[in-house]
């Protein structure tokens, strides 16, 4: 009797600590693949962490991505969750500027945020380079959707973001989804159900592309019929998902006109689009463009709600 009593005692504390860590805003970092990394290179670990004085944190020469998770406090989760993928132009990851900033922000809201660490264009790291990021970002949205029960998550509502060139690997995602590129033996969707790209590279075209992007992850000699798949505008039909745009006109790294190009391909297309250009800002100003009172984020939150996106009525 007394060694029933103590199974039920440790599986009771057992359920409680499990429930304790899926119910705080404290993130957890977990490794994207239990298995083996698809296609990878064997080779040394010789990934990067520099942090600079502001405490920002940089990431370059990912071997092995991971998913760091932020779920929202006990009781404020409404079941949407976003996968978010930091910008740094397919070289390094922005992880702390455009990533965990913006992952804590979404779970004060009550959204699941999980900020991705992919694997960067990199032959000595994988054999299908520029395939790599796209496949840790289906990968992302296939584990969230498979512990979306435990992690309080509704699978039809995980969205992606990206910033910069992590804009461009979001739009990606939201536009070559119709195969997978990672083992999906549950069948289950690599489409997200929506997209929030910040000033995010989207087309090859040389009057508009950033080219460092599109040298890092195609090549110095991309051909034209490489540029075009990659060219996210082009690739946008009936099916692509809803998504919200944030672009500043003076922005000198990527030009507006990735947004713009974008947003007119939705339109063409009937999805559900909106899209907020600022006057000023330039490129790179994460959560907060100090030239304007204006808050980006809290249109994001509007944006999601009317489109029941956050778990209430269309308005």
């Amino acid at each position: 009797m007394k060694l029933i009593l103590a199974v039920l005692l440790l599986g009771v504390l057992f359920a409680f600590s499990s429930a304790s860590v899926y119910s705080q805003t404290r993130p957890m970092e977990l490794p994207l693949y239990e298995g083996p990394v698809p296609n990878e290179v064997a080779g040394k670990n010789e990934e990067q962490l520099e942090v600079r004085p502001n405490k920002s944190q940089s990431i370059t020469r990912v071997r092995t991505p991971t998913l760091t998770v932020f779920l929202p406090a006990q009781g404020k989760a409404n079941g949407t969750a976003v996968v978010i993928c930091p910008g740094g132009g397919y070289a390094k990851l922005a992880f702390s500027h455009e990533g965990t900033d913006v992952a804590r922000k979404f779970a004060e809201q009550g959204v699941a945020a999980f900020v991705l660490k992919y694997r960067l264009p990199d032959a000595t790291v994988s054999s299908k380079p520029e395939v790599a990021p796209l496949q840790d970002a289906q990968r992302a949205l296939l584990v969230v959707r498979q512990r979306a029960k435990e992690w309080g998550v509704n699978p039809e509502r995980v969205g992606i973001m990206g910033f910069s060139a992590g804009g461009h690997l979001a739009s990606t995602a939201g536009t070559h989804f119709t195969q997978a590129q990672v083992a999906n033996p549950q069948n289950l969707s690599v489409k997200p159900d929506f997209m929030l790209l910040l000033y995010p590279v989207i087309s090859g075209d040389s009057a508009m592309s950033h080219k460092g992007s599109f040298s890092n992850l195609l090549g110095k000699k991309p051909t034209a019929e490489k540029l075009r798949e990659y060219s996210n505008e082009r690739q946008v039909t009936a099916q692509t998902p809803p998504a919200f745009l944030v672009h500043a006109s003076d922005d000198k790294t990527v030009p507006v006109h990735n947004s713009l190009v974008f947003y007119q391909a939705l339109l063409q297309h009937n999805i559900p689009a909106e899209l907020h250009l600022y006057q000023r800002g330039g490129h790179g100003f994460g959560l907060n463009n100090k030239t304007t009172k204006d808050d980006w984020f809290a249109s994001c939150l509007h944006w999601l709600d009317s489109n029941s996106l956050l778990g209430g009525t269309r308005k």
